[in-house]
């Protein structure tokens, strides 16, 4: 009788998930943003929430939890309530390069999620601060050679894109500079800004409008292609340097367990944003790659993360690199 009393409960359990879903969203939805606000990660995530927001019919409200390298706020995220009221906006560092990093991580990217789909690629700008002694890549190069014990090279945090393909830059280049954390990229843009610290490699979605404004230099960008937003920026390949090049990239996800109606309204919500021609406009205009339809779905996520693991795994134990 027990068992019988259990299998109803479970079944008005799954019942009552189903009915909740058919109605969502019926209240504000909370996207953890697992950075500081200002960062390329909280710019996306709001350009694509805007559209979103519309398109479910109630607000997506950003919430901006930093701390190690974005695992902080992913892990709240993880533990969440799987009902599709607390999403999150990871990265390649929380999605692809975390593992390797934090040996005690508190989630596995390619379990414990409910891929919702791609937001947009964002490529990798190798920056300095205006007044550095180099004008470009190849003085720049030199002179980090010759001086690494003295420069310092800034990031948001160990397990942050800024952090894994400058980890990636440094062991291509050979050279050690002391690292720099910050409790996310804007911070860290600031303080580049100010002189503070040397350089880093970023997003372009963060530091374009930075470059084209001359508050900082521009000495490669890591694509095989120039971006149009920076068409005067060479490729790390033009400017002499071979076997860097890398680009990050955002993308939703919900908890584990979320139910499958509902991250369906949330992926659909999300296509939509990125079909608009003002979310697109605003994504181009800061350097932001549109994903393809192919790439946008939740499936295509799931192998874009579980590629990203097998790929920054071995690169990153190679360099040594660690959270402890």
């Amino acid at each position: 009788m027990k068992k019988v009393v259990l299998a109803l409960a479970a079944v008005a359990g799954l019942a009552a998930t189903g009915v909740q879903a058919q109605g969502y969203p019926t209240r504000p939805i909370t996207m953890i943003v697992p950075f500081a606000a200002g960062g390329p990660t909280d710019v996306i995530a709001r350009i694509v929430t805007d559209h979103m927001s519309r398109t479910l019919g109630q607000q997506i409200v950003i919430e901006n939890v930093a701390g190690a390298g974005g695992t902080t706020g992913i892990t709240r995220a993880a533990q969440s309530q799987p009902d599709g009221y607390t999403i999150m906006m990871g990265h390649m560092g929380t999605h692809g390069a975390a593992p390797a990093l934090y040996p005690n991580l508190k989630y596995d990217p390619t379990k414990d999620f409910a891929p919702i789909g791609l937001a947009a690629g964002t490529p990798i700008v190798i920056v300095a601060k205006k007044d550095f002694p180099a004008n470009d890549l190849k003085s720049f190069l030199d002179y980090l050679k010759a001086n690494a014990e003295k420069v310092n090279m800034a990031h948001a945090g160990v397990g942050s894109v800024s952090h894994s393909t400058g980890i990636f830059f440094n062991s291509v280049v050979k050279v050690k500079p002391t690292m720099v954390a910050y409790r996310g990229t804007g911070p860290a843009l600031n303080d580049l800004m100010g002189n503070t610290v040397d350089f880093m490699t970023d997003q372009i979605v963060n530091v374009a409008p930075q470059i084209q404004g001359g508050n900082i230099k521009a000495f490669a960008i890591a694509t095989p292609e120039r971006s149009p937003v920076l068409p005067n920026v060479p490729t790390t390949k033009e400017a002499g340097l071979e076997g860097y090049e890398v680009s990050a990239w955002n993308a939703a996800f919900a908890p584990k367990g979320t139910p499958p109606e509902v991250v369906k309204k949330l992926s659909d919500a999300l296509i939509k944003s990125l079909e608009d021609e003002n979310t697109k406009k605003r994504l181009l205009e800061l350097g932001g790659v549109i994903p393809s339809a192919t790439e946008r779905t939740p499936e295509a996520l799931q192998k874009l993360v579980e590629s990203e693991v097998a790929r920054w795994t071995p690169v990153l134990k190679a360099a040594g690199a660690t959270a402890e």
